[in-house]
């Protein structure tokens, strides 16, 4: 039993080792510079709100467009209106539904759907 014990940890000891000079040495990550517009629209997504939650903050909506243009849509506030119009549909967490709805009412964009969800105070100010 002991000489099964043994010889296990040297083959687990062994397969570590190929596996890590596999992994880091013969074959490791290649990084490529994919641009923004290339990601998942998931994360194209969660990108957006990021900008939105920097837009409720600080006000900037020039600044906001500019982060924006990254995801490679021609139509910055469309794109914005859809994304927002998308997660009240989906009944999506509240909180970035606001946020949504503030940088849409700031490129002026404001649909009946997103009324219910629209700030009372201007961004860049404190509730």
């Amino acid at each position: 039993m002991i000489r099964f014990l043994i010889s296990l940890m040297v083959a687990i000891v062994i397969g570590a080792a190929i596996g890590v000079y596999v992994g880091w040495v013969r074959f490791p990550v290649q990084y490529l510079n994919s641009p923004a517009a290339s990601l998942a629209d998931r994360y194209k997504d969660d990108y957006t709100i990021m900008v939105a939650t920097g837009y409720l903050k600080d006000g900037d909506l020039g600044g906001a467009v500019d982060r924006l243009r990254i995801l490679g849509q021609a139509n910055i506030p469309a794109y914005v209106q859809g994304v927002t119009e998308r997660y009240i549909s989906n009944s999506q967490d509240a909180n970035d539904i606001a946020y949504l709805v503030a940088l849409s009412e700031g490129l002026g964009r404001l649909t009946p759907i997103m009324q219910p969800y629209a700030q009372l105070h201007a961004p860049g100010q404190k509730p």
